[in-house]
């Protein structure tokens, strides 16, 4: 049927290959719209708190699935299902493409070429976002910290308003809000896991006062 098929369309000349590369598209729209199901399904299993990512298998994902708070939650499931959604998209569009182009009768030879020197100059110039979406994407697969979180991140602390893949947002005890690069991060403290306890004053020196939990962003900050 296959053979049948493409005998016919090559029958046709240059507009079967038009048709060839729009079916090519449309299988890759499809390809598409099916992982995205899948990708959006799976995480708001997540947020839900589906029991079956507690079984034996899941066990390398159980670190980003304990069952904190719904809005850590929510946020640590968008943030990893935005990320595959957009690999998926990139990757999906360029392999159809280049398919595509192929199909028509252009030489993709060149094209690659192009595109392997232009991937080159961009990976240098944003070499630091790349490290910056790399270390959030662990920071959130590894539960490090997440949103109401007490962090100590150098000589700063305060809590986590948000947690992006390139930034992490937090306010400290005085009302500043500070963004920190996760790129930047090379130790934390979690005051929030453990068994924290705050140092006793020095006499005469009133305690420092505890910055209060701000309201959870749900939206998924990537900056």
């Amino acid at each position: 049927m296959k053979a049948i098929s493409m005998t016919f369309l090559n029958s046709l000349g240059y507009g079967g290959q038009v048709i060839t590369a729009l079916i090519i598209l449309v299988g890759a729209l499809i390809l598409w719209l099916v992982l995205r199901y899948v990708i959006n399904r799976s995480v708001k299993r997540v947020q839900s708190g589906y029991s079956v990512f507690k079984k034996p298998h899941f066990k390398w994902a159980q670190p980003a699935l304990r069952p904190f708070d719904s809005a850590r939650r929510v946020q640590r499931a968008e943030t990893i299902g935005g990320l595959l959604s957009s690999v998926a998209a990139v990757t999906i569009a360029i392999i159809a493409g280049l398919m595509a182009i192929e199909t028509l009768g252009f030489n993709i030879g060149p094209i690659l070429a192009s595109v392997g020197i232009v991937g080159i100059a961009i990976g240098f110039g944003a070499r630091e976002v790349i490290r910056d979406a790399f270390l959030g994407f662990f920071i959130t697969m590894e539960d490090q910290y997440g949103i109401g979180d007490t962090i100590e991140v150098g000589d700063t602390v305060g809590v986590v308003q948000s947690l992006g893949l390139r930034i992490t947002r937090m306010v400290d005890k005085d009302g500043a809000i500070w963004y920190v690069r996760n790129g930047d991060i090379t130790k934390v403290g979690n005051r929030s896991q453990g068994t924290y306890v705050e140092p006793a004053p020095e006499p005469g020196v009133p305690a420092a006062p505890v910055p209060a939990a701000p309201a959870p962003a749900l939206a998924n900050e990537q900056s």
